[in-house]
This record gives C-alpha cells, structure tokens and sequence, in this order.
C-alpha cells in the first residue's frame, strides 16, 4: 500500500458496476476525485443498490454494505505510513470511524458542509439534536476542521473553505436573457429538506405569467398537468447544463435546510438572480443576486415580480461577484492537508 495516503471517509452511497463507480451527489465526489489530482486518494463509502447520476473518476473505492465492513476498510488502511484521513460531514458511519481513527491517533481532517443540527431536526425532530451535538462536539474538537460556513464551527484549530464547482465555462460565452415571461429553474435533488414538494403544490396556485422547471432526479415527482411545468431531468453534460441556465431567468431554491449549495454559485455566474426562502437566508453571504421570499404564495410573488422589474439593475450588481474555481478550492485543501 502507497505511502502518504489520503483517505476520504464519506457516509454517500456509492454504486459500482464491473470497476465503474456513480453516486448521486455532485458535490461529494469532487473532492475525492479532485484530491486525487494531489495524493494518492482512497475513497471509502456506503453501497448503494442503484446506479448513481455522476461517475465517479477514481478506482481505488472501497464500498461497504454494513458499518463492519465500512470500519474494516478504514482499519485496513493503518498499513500505510503518514496515511490522513478526510471525513466529510458528521453521521453515525463518519463517527464510528472517527473513534477509530482517533483511538489509532490518526491525523483526522474533518470537512463541515452544512449544519447537521438543523438537518437532523428536520429529518428526525427535535429530540435527535443532542444526539447530532455530542458527535459534533468529540469529532470538532479532535480533528482539524474545514468548514465552508463562519456559523459551522467557532474555534481555533479550523479553516474556512469556498466550496465551488465551477470551472472556467461558467465564467464565459454569457447569453442575453428572455424577459418575455418568468421562466423559474430549479437544479437538484428530490429530497423532502429540499422543499421542492411544497414549491410544487405553491406554483400550482400562481396566477403570474409563469413556467417552472425541474432539473435532476425526478424519480419522485409525477407528472403534473400543469403545463408550465416542465420536468427536464438529469443533466450530466456541463455545457448543456449552462444552456439550461441561460434559457431561464431565475433559479429558485425553496430548501429548508442548507449548506452552501452549488448550484446559487452555478446560476450567479451566468447572471441569472436567484430566490431563496428565509429559512437559509444564511446562505447569501456577501454575494449580490440572492433574494429572499417568506413561505408564502404572496410573498413569493411579490419577490418575483420586483426581480423581474429590476433585472437589469440586479444583473449589473451580480457582476461584481467573485467566484472560486473549483480547481482552486482543491488546491486549497490540498494545501491544508499537505499535498
């Protein structure tokens, strides 16, 4: 086994079909596949039983379909010397691994990127909280944490990361945008802390000029009889997805709960505004083009309409956003790791 191995421990399931390996979450296979540009990288996560939206470009994957397996592929690793660990996000897997590693005094490197207190009330309610804290308290204060949020973690041994998935096509070849009517995109998963159920039932009762669609899994969603809108699907081509983009006015992102979503950055960088809801109004940061609406039809529409009065004052302030590349925020964790 490689010396200076990087081991990134992730709770994502992983799909593999005859060495080919997909998950269904963009962002949490770019830093194993992008690290692996820098050091040897070994990617250890959960099986799934269904082929995944993205592929994953690395070989060394080890899946587990239970927690013995999982523990025994992270314990498999102590033969290489200097070996690091990346655990991303706090889960019963990650912090099961965690005591291992730090039982074994392994160098531990742990990557926040969302707050698992306000996802663990959501999924399991309120009582389940403490139990998130106490993880989040052992694994915080023995580890070296990469946090892409000043509110995830307060302390010293710590480093602020600008997540970003973009390269340089985003930044380029921008397209003039159609007023002509409210063409609203959402781009992601079908999860119900994605609140894309209730923007459904919400849209349903809008009376403006309107039509909304949907890019990603769509497993879950029925085909309305609405016929503004449209279920696009998933798209794993960068080029076609920045045409999609270009072809809407306004992404619309009613999650409940989030860390720093990729795709607020992917909508920005072609100029296109984005509405949020008030429960991740933590989201914004200093970036310009991000509006935020109440839960409600009214408000929601209230918010639209001064969007699209004001679009080309609002597209004038989103040009003076700064974004990161992706390759840039692997250089920087590489940097911090010690690649």
């Amino acid at each position: 086994m490689s010396d200076n191995l990087l081991v990134v421990i992730n709770n994502e399931k992983v799909f593999e079909d005859n060495n080919e390996f997909s998950c269904n979450n963009y962002n949490l296979k770019i830093l194993p596949e992008g690290l692996n540009n820098y050091k040897k990288v070994r990617y250890i996560a959960r099986e799934s039983k269904k082929k995944g939206n993205h592929k994953i470009n690395l070989q060394d994957i080890k899946i587990a379909s239970n927690i013995i397996k999982f523990i025994y592929f992270i314990l498999s690793t102590f033969k290489a010397k200097n070996s690091k660990y990346l655990i991303i996000s706090i889960t019963p897997y990650t912090f099961i691994s965690f005591l291992f590693l730090f039982l074994f005094r392994k160098k531990v490197f742990l990557y926040l990127i969302s707050s698992g207190h306000e996802e663990w009330k959501f999924i399991l309610g309120s009582w389940s909280v403490w139990i998130y804290h106490i993880m989040y308290s052992i694994m915080t204060s023995n580890s070296t944490v990469l946090k892409i949020h000043d509110r995830l973690f307060q302390g010293k041994n710590c480093h602020l990361i600008t997540p970003s998935t973009l390269n340089e096509e985003w930044l380029k070849n921008y397209k003039e945008v159609n007023l002509d009517k409210i063409r609203l995109l959402y781009v992601g998963r079908a999860n119900p802390e994605k609140g894309i159920y209730e923007f459904l039932k919400m849209f349903e009762k809008i009376k403006l000029d309107a039509e909304f669609s949907i890019v990603g899994d769509l497993k879950n969603i029925k085909k309305s009889k609405n016929i503004n809108i449209k279920l696009i699907g998933y798209i794993s081509d960068n080029q076609s997805l920045i045409d999609v983009y270009d072809s809407h006015n306004i992404l619309v992102l009613p999650s409940f709960t989030e860390g720093q979503p990729h795709v607020v950055d992917e909508s920005l960088s072609r100029r296109r505004p984005v509405i949020i809801f008030e429960d991740i109004a933590h989201i914004i940061k200093e970036r310009k083009g991000i509006f935020v609406a109440k839960r409600s039809l009214d408000s929601f529409c209230e918010v639209t309409k001064y969007v699209m009065k004001n679009y080309n004052g609002i597209q004038e302030s989103i040009k003076k956003n700064k974004f990161t590349l992706k390759k840039d925020m692997l250089k920087q964790i590489s940097n911090i790791i010690g690649g």
